[in-house]
């Protein structure tokens, strides 16, 4: 990661630091998330204890409440050094684009998806003109009752549990997911994810070394839940679908 030798509680005091966290819970058309909301609300915590300027904290939006908390948050991004946006709730890929499913989401074909969900290039696109790092935290890859239900149209590809691998970003964009691309994560035994458990435990010492393979936090995620694994060089530990 870019900087990574950096931790937030040590950061230059110059830096401006914007976050937006969001935790997707109450499903209204699948079973709901029981995690997301406490995921969502220590992470908001978190960022605040660090020292960031910005955090604004959202749960359970529906599709259109989705979009706007990402064209609002572009705003406040747009002279910010330091931009973090973190997702707890459900997401899927389509054709090798990942996205993030609002809570109102009707999906019923693959086509549905541009119109029911939100793109991962979005939230990529809207940190654009933040200055030094952008860091996008899927904890969105758990079990995705969604996948087993969309119908394929067309020539598309299936839908498929776990994201998929981003491969085109720019050196100061890097996105974490909670488990390896194509796989799923889970919500843990307590009252956190694994993925948000490790993250909390971590960030104060090393946040910005989350994908260095030598990292705590990949060893804490891997550690607590088996079936993740923080084998990808690239991005690290990957996210709950």
């Amino acid at each position: 990661m870019v900087a990574a030798a950096i931790a937030f509680a040590t950061a230059a005091k110059a830096d401006r630091r914007v976050a937006l966290v969001i935790g997707n819970s109450v499903y209204r058309n699948v079973s709901q998330l029981p995690n997301t909301i406490n995921d969502a609300n220590v992470v908001a915590a978190l960022f605040r204890s660090v020292g960031f300027e910005v955090v604004n904290s959202r749960t359970d939006l529906g599709v259109l409440d989705f979009k706007r908390a990402m064209r609002d948050f572009l705003i406040t991004a747009e002279s910010a050094d330091i931009a973090v946006v973190y997702y707890a709730g459900h997401g899927i890929e389509v054709s090798g684009t990942n996205y993030l499913i609002p809570v109102d989401a009707k999906l019923a074909r693959d086509y549905d998806v541009e119109d029911e969900a939100v793109a991962l290039d979005r939230i990529i696109w809207a940190l654009q003109s933040v200055k030094r790092l952008r860091l996008i935290l899927l904890d969105a890859c758990r079990d995705n009752p969604f996948v087993a239900k969309l119908r394929s149209v067309g020539l598309r590809a299936a839908a498929k549990g776990g994201l998929a691998k981003i491969e085109d970003v720019s050196a100061d964009t890097l996105v974490a997911y909670a488990a390896k691309a194509g796989s799923v994560s889970y919500d843990g035994d307590g009252a956190n994810s694994p993925f948000a458990s490790a993250l909390i435990r971590n960030v104060a010492e090393r946040f910005l070394k989350l994908f260095d393979k030598r990292h705590r936090s990949g060893l804490v995620v891997r550690d607590r839940s088996r079936r993740l694994r923080a084998s990808d060089r690239r991005f690290g530990p990957t996210a709950r679908c």
